[in-house]
């Protein structure tokens, strides 16, 4: 009898556990139901039409387009070179190609066998992107030619009209990127799981932008010394990378945009002559 008391009393201590349990969970679930689940990814505003990617895409696009500005290229360069990323690998550095090219790699799928470079060198996203350019430049009059026109000659794809549909995008994107466009470009994030780190935030700028804008490091703050087109070019790629670089707050120009709660760009006081990126100092 003792013995089924003992065992009598254990398993009601367990029953209550595991109600006690269950309350919990029941309680977590009616005190979220109203938090929506946060949807990452970015836009980008121009003439009134939202164009949207998606962080990594956007990271590859503001990269792209960072080396345009780093070259002093026209916003036209990175429009066209965005839209040729876009067709040919969605925005993102593949490492394989396809039937037409099996050896295409990259964020532009440039070949191997046409003499672009090693695979190692076109899976460098800063390598394709200058070998891009490069050839870009040598296109005759491209700055006026079609989106369509200027990245046939460039890629000579099998689907020369296929650039046009991104043309959009393009613009949107490099238009914001390269500072034309002021708080044009926003991203809706989740809250960083971790700290920033600010000298992978130098490399990163460096890597983009070279040594120029000068860089000051203090803390959790990175500061960037420019003014005009190239701060906000400086502070809109800030934004695009701010998932990876966990980038909460960005100041520039009277304005700043803000991670926490995704409010995007507001009035702000800033200080003038640079761009303050502000990153997270814990999870």
């Amino acid at each position: 009898m003792a013995m089924a008391r003992t065992a009598r009393r254990a398993l009601t201590v367990l029953v209550a556990l595991v109600l006690a349990g269950l309350g919990v969970y029941i309680a977590s679930i009616v005190l979220n139901r109203n938090e929506a689940p946060v949807v990452e990814g970015c836009t980008a505003l121009l003439n009134g039409q939202k164009e949207s990617l998606a962080t990594d895409q956007t990271a590859n696009a503001s990269l792209i387009t960072a080396i345009a500005v780093r070259r002093g290229l026209p916003a036209r360069a990175a429009t066209i070179a965005i839209a040729t990323s876009m067709q040919e690998a969605k925005l993102r550095n593949i490492n394989y190609g396809d039937h037409a090219g099996p050896d295409s790699r990259g964020l532009f799928q440039q070949r191997t066998s046409q003499g672009w470079g090693t695979e190692s060198q076109l899976m460098d996203p800063v390598y394709a992107t200058n070998a891009f350019y490069d050839a870009l430049v040598k296109v005759s009059g491209y700055e006026t030619l079609s989106i369509t026109d200027a990245a046939q000659r460039v890629q000579r794809s099998a689907y020369p009209e296929a650039y046009s549909q991104h043309e959009d995008l393009g613009r949107g994107f490099a238009s914001a990127l390269t500072g034309n466009s002021q708080g044009a470009l926003d991203c809706t994030l989740r809250k960083p799981d971790a700290a920033g780190d600010p000298a992978a935030v130098r490399a990163a700028l460096n890597q983009a932008y070279g040594t120029t804008p000068p860089l000051v490091v203090a803390g959790a703050t990175v500061t960037a010394q420019a003014d005009g087109p190239l701060a906000w070019s400086v502070a809109q790629w800030a934004v695009a990378n701010a998932k990876g670089l966990a980038v909460t707050r960005v100041e520039v120009g009277g304005q700043a945009w803000t991670r926490d709660g995704n409010k995007g760009w507001a009035d702000a006081q800033t200080q003038p002559g640079v761009v303050v990126i502000r990153l997270a100092t814990g999870p």
